[in-house]
C-alpha cells in the first residue's frame, strides 16, 4: 500500500483552493509515491471554515494554527496565508518537524526569510516555496533544453509580467495593496514569480537598477477585501494610502555575464495574466507566453539557412516534463494553469518519498527574497544594487 502523509493546509482562497484542487488531482492523475491525506483545513473564521472544508475535501478544520502545527498526526504544514504570517508560521512548522511548503513570496523580505531558511535547514525538514510556474511542462522543457545547450551561451533574459485589474481608482484597498500585509505589490506578487525562473534557469542575479511606481496613491476602505482580483464589503466612505508599488522595471547583470529586463505591472489594460520571457544564445533563442502556456518557441542558429525560423513546440506529448510522467491527456490534449500546482505538490511528495531535496527550496525563495529587496532599494537610492547571497 502507498504511504501516505496527513496535511494541514493554512488559508483557503484563492491559492488555497489551488493547493487543494492540487492534492485531488494527485491521487486521480499522477500518483506519487507518497500521497497526501487532506486532513485538516485550518482559517479564523469558524462558518465559512467549515463551508470552505466541505467544498474543497478537507476532513477536518481548525481555527488555531498553532493548535494544527502541535497535532501529531500532521505531517505536512501547507501556507497559503496572507505574506506577512508565512514567517511565523513556517518557522514554528519547522521547529515542530514538519515538512513545509509556503506560497511565494517566501517572507517579506530577506532578513525574514533567512530565518525562516535557517528553521529548515537546522530542523532537517523538507521544504519548498510554491513557484508553481516551474511546474508548466514548457517552462521546464525550457530548462531541460538549456541544460543540455540547445542553445548555447547565454545573453539575454526578458520578461514581462503584466496584469490590469487595479487600474480602476475606485478598486478598494485589498490587502495585497497593503504593505503592512503584502510586504510589495506587482513586485512581490508578480515579479517574484519571474526572478525564481531567471535565477533557475540563467543563474544568480549580480547586481540590479529598477524604478518603482505607484499610479493611484489613495483607494477606497471597504469592511472586508480580499486579496485577489476581487472585493467584497461595504464601502467605509473613506480613503485609505496605497504604499507598494502597481509597477516596476528592472535591468539586471548576471554573475554568468548575461543581462536581464524585468518588467511588473497590473496597470497594463487587457491583460489579466500576461507573462512571457525570452531567452538568447548564442546558439538559438527560446520564448514563452503563458496566455499559450501549451507551447514553447525554439529558435536554433544551427538549422540550414533556408529552415531557419521560431519553431512551435506544442509540449503536450510523452517524451515532455511531466507529461511523461503518464499523467494527463493524450498527446494534444492541453493542461492549464491549475495543472502546475498538482506538479509541484507531485514534485514535493516524491522528495518525501526519495528523502531528497524539494525544488524550488527555501534556500531558491531566499534567493529571490534578496533579489526582490535589492530592486526595491535600487529604486529609491536610484542606483545599481548588489544583491546580498546567502
Amino acid at each position: 500500500m502507498t504511504k501516505t502523509v496527513n496535511v494541514a493546509m493554512i488559508g483557503y482562497k484563492f491559492m488555497g483552493r489551488a493547493h487543494s484542487n492540487a492534492y485531488r488531482q494527485i491521487r486521480y492523475m499522477m500518483p506519487a509515491d507518497v500521497m497526501p491525506v487532506m486532513k485538516l483545513l485550518v482559517g479564523r473564521t469558524e462558518g465559512s471554515l467549515k463551508q470552505a472544508a466541505y467544498d474543497l475535501g478537507w476532513q477536518e478544520i481548525c481555527t488555531d494554527w498553532r493548535e494544527a502545527i502541535k497535532r501529531p498526526d500532521i505531517d505536512v504544514v501547507d501556507i497559503c496565508t496572507q505574506n506577512y504570517a508565512h514567517k511565523e508560521i513556517a518557522i514554528e512548522a519547522a521547529k515542530a518537524g514538519k515538512a513545509v511548503i509556503c506560497e511565494k513570496p517566501l517572507a517579506m523580505n530577506f532578513s525574514d526569510a533567512k530565518e525562516i531558511l535557517k528553521a529548515a535547514e537546522d530542523a532537517k525538514v523538507k521544504n519548498m516555496v510554491c513557484f508553481s510556474y516551474r511546474g508548466v511542462p514548457a517552462v521546464a522543457l525550457a530548462k531541460r533544453m538549456i541544460d543540455k545547450g540547445l542553445i548555447g551561451k547565454i545573453f539575454h533574459w526578458r520578461s514581462a509580467y503584466l496584469q490590469d485589474w487595479i487600474i480602476d481608482p475606485e478598486f478598494p484597498l485589498a490587502w495585497r495593496l497593503n504593505k503592512a500585509e503584502a510586504g510589495s505589490g506587482s513586485h512581490g506578487d508578480l515579479n517574484a514569480h519571474t526572478i525564481d525562473l531567471a535565477n533557475w534557469m540563467i543563474g544568480d542575479i549580480d547586481e540590479v537598477s529598477s524604478s518603482m511606481k505607484t499610479f493611484v496613491t489613495e483607494r477606497p476602505v471597504q469592511s472586508e477585501t480580499t486579496g485577489g482580483l476581487s472585493a467584497a464589503g461595504v464601502s467605509t466612505g473613506e480613503k485609505g494610502i496605497v504604499d507598494v508599488d502597481d509597477a516596476i522595471i528592472s535591468l539586471a547583470h548576471f554573475k554568468n555575464g548575461a543581462i536581464g529586463t524585468f518588467e511588473a505591472t497590473r496597470f497594463a489594460a487587457g491583460r489579466k495574466n500576461g507573462w512571457y520571457f525570452e531567452i538568447n544564445g548564442d546558439k538559438g533563442s527560446l520564448r514563452f507566453d503563458f496566455e499559450r502556456m501549451n507551447e514553447l518557441q525554439y529558435f536554433n542558429r544551427e538549422d540550414p539557412d533556408f529552415a531557419q525560423g521560431f519553431r512551435n513546440i506544442l509540449v503536450t506529448e510523452g517524451v515532455h516534463p511531466y507529461i511523461e510522467k503518464g499523467a494527463w491527456w493524450p498527446a494534444g490534449h492541453i493542461v492549464g494553469y491549475e495543472h502546475s500546482f498538482t506538479h509541484m505538490i507531485h514534485d514535493f511528495m516524491q522528495s518525501i518519498a526519495n528523502n531528497t531535496g524539494a525544488n524550488p527550496s527555501f534556500r531558491d525563495g531566499a534567493k529571490v527574497n534578496a533579489v526582490l529587496e535589492a530592486m526595491e532599494q535600487s529604486s529609491i537610492e536610484r542606483s545599481w544594487k548588489s544583491v546580498d547571497s546567502i
